[in-house]
């Protein structure tokens, strides 16, 4: 496998390497604010790793917090997707949109973290499970990690209080 590493986060197949990469990816909160909730996040990087962090309150009928991407890995012949992952001992969503569309259905898979401790976490397409909104959509098209529009993580399921999870690595592997 031939991978090579645009940014301090994401590591791409070498055949992703073009004009449309960018490197230096933009990324966009969205917390339980969007309903009244009062949930806060940030997102920043050190040289090693994106950060994400925040704090999630149940208050409002809130309770999620979250970061997402735009990408383009199309013919990428990606398989699998590897993370390497720090975080608090919580539990986190990886999301993937096969669309541009801020709000629509979303493949997600959940990971557990270990607490302050680096762990290398790895999916295939058949992890995934399309919801909306936090429920479970009837029909379930396997996704195909060539169509990858968004990228997004998410911290949900009633988990009160501060959190923060450390991204190294994001790898599209074939």
């Amino acid at each position: 496998m031939t991978t090579k590493q645009l940014s301090s986060v994401f590591v791409f197949n070498a055949l992703l390497l073009s004009a449309e990469v960018n490197a230096n990816q933009r990324w966009y909160v969205v917390n339980d604010s969007v309903m009244g909730g009062v949930s806060n996040s940030q997102v920043s990087h050190t040289k090693d790793a994106l950060i994400f962090e925040g704090n999630v309150s149940l208050e409002n009928n809130g309770g999620f917090a979250s970061i997402r991407t735009e990408l383009n890995i199309q013919s990428q012949n990606t398989r699998t997707i590897n993370l390497r992952v720090k975080g608090d001992g919580q539990t986190y969503q990886l999301r993937l949109r096969t669309s541009n569309y801020l709000d629509g259905p979303a493949y997600t898979h959940s990971f557990k973290t270990i607490e302050n401790e680096w762990t290398n976490v790895n999916f295939t397409p058949s992890d995934f499970t399309l919801t909306f909104r936090g429920r479970t959509l009837t029909e379930q098209p396997e996704i195909d990690f060539n169509d990858i529009k968004q990228l997004g993580f998410m911290i949900a399921g009633k988990q009160a209080g501060k959190f923060k999870l450390e991204i190294a690595h994001i790898e599209f592997a074939d």
